[in-house]
């Protein structure tokens, strides 16, 4: 396709209309479960720490450029050094499988497809033209 030149679609309203209340809803669901699958994660993720701490510590007699540093102040030791090899030595990191998202985004997105729900059902049109599906689109 060239550049430059407009795509002219028209898409049935209620079809729009549908796939803005999914999202909507969509949206609610995951602002809602997030916190339960932050802390799934966090979980995860202090395991994580472990088993990378155990294979540190079962590994150190591969250890290179060893450093430590003694606080007196508070009687703390710290041993830092680095174990060479590939990544697929070390355990695997948790991904998150979900997204975080702040509660000032989350009204934010909320109340631009609540009012461009309202404003479609208020139209007569049964089409919706291209530069209206555009200011939504990102929301389907």
């Amino acid at each position: 396709m060239a550049r430059g030149k407009a795509i002219s679609v028209k898409i049935p309203t209620q079809r729009v209309i549908a796939g803005l209340e999914s999202s909507l809803a969509k949206l609610e669901s995951d602002y809602t479960s997030q916190e339960q699958k932050e802390a799934e994660y966090q979980l995860l993720y202090k395991a994580w720490q472990k088993e990378l701490a155990d294979f540190a510590i079962a590994n150190f007699s591969k250890a290179e450029n060893i450093r430590t540093n003694f606080r007196s102040w508070n009687k703390t030791l710290n041993i830092d050094f680095d174990i060479i090899g590939s990544e697929s030595n070390f355990p695997a990191e948790p991904e998150k499988q979900h997204e975080t998202i702040h509660q000032h985004s989350y009204r934010e997105m909320k109340e631009e497809m609540q009012n461009a729900i309202r404003i479609l059902k208020m139209t007569d049109e049964e089409v919706v033209n291209t530069s209206t599906y555009n200011a939504v689109a990102r929301y389907l």
